[in-house]
């Protein structure tokens, strides 16, 4: 929707054409864990920025409960199903926009089709959730430590049911550092949530999830694995498919088909340090793309730019935050990495409500070289991630980072800044 907005601004007469197989439009999957949990009140609809009446006062053809089941990119068109009228058609494009997102990766197993076992990606999704939420409590199982999935589970205990996290690594969020994930498990089980860490999913029976140790009962299993791209449409029609299933776009977000563009969770990247093709899924990254994606179907010439994979988090008031490399993921694209970790707190330390911050810093080893980080503290220490994003993307060293003019006042943090004291540990290091 992103990109039908940018387009219409570009080009009021162009007709643009928007099919959508649910009925919502333009709205935020990643507060589905807030409602839930009661924080975000209003229920879903608190969650949509633009409906589909509103896109179409602005022109805007939006047909809900239509489904695209097939592209030709030989003839331009598109073979659609109208749930409405139970009939299919062909729709003509002369530029088209493949926006098909990300799919909650259900794994292989026996009975994971059964109703009690739900992804978590469309308002449809939450509306789910938030009933059996409101029902009153339940057994809820978490498969996999994924942002959305450890959100659910704490959104879940507010709301007064149990919550068990099943992963098979020792800790949550594998893109994090194992100390760290150590770490918010640790929050998680403060906070009345089970962890079981090293345990395998074996399948779901009715009530149940079938583990390797065993089975656990449950009234809902809410998968947290993560997300693959939905890029069936695309590669039946011929568009080339790239890292990790997901759609390969140029920095115009054109695919391979002339005329056929694509932006969102279904299309790949291009990651700022290493230069090679990544799969993140993230909004921050559709609405710039599909901005991108817009403006150049209408005739512009944008280019997107590399992505960091910069993400944040709260967990049981505990703040998670990543950019750029860690050290084995930098080590794995064969740079020279080291990593810096230094211990602090969020404010000066006389202060009584002062509160602890970690922050490793990676670089390159000889250059030094910032390539990424990751922060774990207070939910407001966490944000100062956005500083280390901005010094990655500005190519600077650690020895420049360390030197940058930071806003010190003692209720923000100590003389020098947890950022900036990483960066003094890691220039010992260079």
């Amino acid at each position: 929707m992103t990109a039908a907005s940018r387009i219409r601004g570009a080009a009021p007469d162009d007709e643009i054409i928007v099919l959508e197989a649910g009925r919502f439009t333009s709205y935020s999957a990643c507060g589905i864990p807030f409602v839930v949990g009661g924080v975000v009140t209003g229920g879903v609809e608190a969650l949509i920025a633009r409906s589909p009446e509103e896109h179409r006062r602005r022109g805007i053809d939006v047909r809900i409960h239509h489904e695209a089941m097939a592209i030709d990119t030989g003839a331009g068109d598109v073979e659609v199903l109208d749930e409405g009228a139970g009939r299919t058609f062909r729709l003509g494009y002369d530029q088209l926009l493949v926006a098909t997102g990300g799919a909650p990766i259900r794994p292989d197993l026996p009975g994971i089709n059964l109703p009690f076992v739900r992804g978590v990606q469309s308002l449809q999704d939450a509306e789910v959730l938030l009933g059996l939420a409101e029902q009153g409590c339940h057994r809820v199982v978490v498969v996999g430590g994924g942002y959305i999935g450890l959100e659910l589970a704490e959104s879940f205990i507010e709301r007064g049911c149990t919550a068990t996290i099943v992963e098979r690594q020792a800790q949550p969020l594998g893109m994090i550092d194992a100390d760290f994930g150590q770490r918010v498990a640790a929050a998680l089980v403060g906070h009345g949530v089970e962890f079981r860490g090293k345990v395998d999913v074996e399948g779901f029976e009715p009530g149940q999830v079938i583990t390797s140790e065993g089975p656990l009962e449950a009234d809902l299993v809410v998968l947290g694995i993560g997300v693959r791209p939905r890029s069936e449409l695309a590669a039946a029609a011929g568009i080339e498919i790239g890292v990790a299933d997901a759609i390969t776009v140029d920095d115009r977000q054109a695919t391979s088909v002339d005329g056929v563009w694509s932006a969102g969770d279904c299309a790949a990247s291009t990651h700022l340090v290493t230069g090679q093709p990544v799969y993140i899924a993230l909004g921050t990254y559709a609405n710039r793309h599909g901005r991108v994606a817009g403006l150049n179907m209408a005739g512009g010439e944008l280019r997107s730019p590399p992505v960091l994979g910069t993400a944040i988090t709260k967990l049981c008031q505990l703040g998670i935050a990543i950019t750029g490399l860690t050290e084995r993921a930098a080590v794995d694209a064969g740079l020279d990495a080291f990593s810096a970790t230094i211990d602090t707190t969020t404010k000066a330390g006389y202060f009584s409500d002062a509160e602890a911050v970690t922050v490793r810093l990676t670089a390159e080893r000889d250059t030094g070289r910032l390539l990424g980080a990751q922060i774990i503290g207070s939910d407001s220490a966490a944000k100062r991630i956005d500083t280390v994003a901005t010094a990655i993307t500005a190519g600077m060293t650690v020895a420049q980072v360390a030197d940058l003019d930071l806003a010190y006042a003692p209720p923000f943090s100590s003389v020098w800044d947890p950022v900036a004291v990483a960066a003094r540990e890691a220039i010992k290091l260079v």
